[in-house]
């Protein structure tokens, strides 16, 4: 197994950033195309909306949106200098979980460089980060077609604890989004306000 680095997101990962999460999508459109009605258009408008989505928001601007604030962070991991993986932790969109909790956020890893424990290792970035900073839980979303995705975050100590369809045409679809909680043991102060 050949090494890799995980290290702090740089402003010259942003090709290489936004490329990894667009291959990454793009592999769930099988597992998608499978579950979801079988018009194939439609499948392909709605994963293509969504990465389109993500690109033109935080992926756009990940220096704002996850390196200004001490309860953000973006890691890339790296093989051979080539960017090969990236995770995300930001303050939860629910207010309720504010308090608590962070959200892991754009986990993906290349195709090529799965199985080499990559994925566990920035998922163990996340829970470090989050704990140090004295929240007591990480959140996170994931699709339903996203299975391996599901088995890591169980394997690091997650559990579902909901699910939701996104929208109107979602729930028609019956395609759902699957959230999860990993609660930290021993976390360290109440986080600053």
């Amino acid at each position: 197994m050949a090494s890799y680095r995980i290290r702090q997101y740089q402003d010259k990962d942003f090709d290489a950033v936004r490329t990894l999460f667009a291959r990454g999508m793009l592999e769930h459109m099988p597992a998608g195309y499978r579950h979801v009605l079988r018009s194939a258009r439609v499948q392909l408008e709605l994963l293509v909306l969504f990465v389109l989505q993500a690109l033109s928001t935080d992926l756009a601007d990940v220096h704002g949106t996850y390196l200004r604030s001490p309860h953000s962070c973006f890691w890339v991991a790296e093989v051979g200098g080539a960017v090969v993986g990236m995770v995300a932790v930001e303050p939860p969109e629910d207010p309720a979980e504010r308090e608590v909790a962070l959200e892991l956020k754009r986990m993906s890893v290349s195709k090529e460089h799965r199985g080499w424990g990559i994925s566990g290792a920035l998922c163990g970035e996340v829970l470090r980060f989050t704990r140090a900073r004295g929240f007591g839980a990480v959140v996170l979303s994931t699709s339903m077609v996203q299975v391996a995705a599901q088995r890591l975050y169980e394997s690091q100590g997650f559990r579902k604890v909901g699910a939701t369809s996104p929208g109107l045409l979602a729930s028609l679809l019956c395609f759902q989004i699957f959230r999860y909680r990993c609660d930290l043991p021993g976390r360290a102060a109440a986080p600053p306000h």
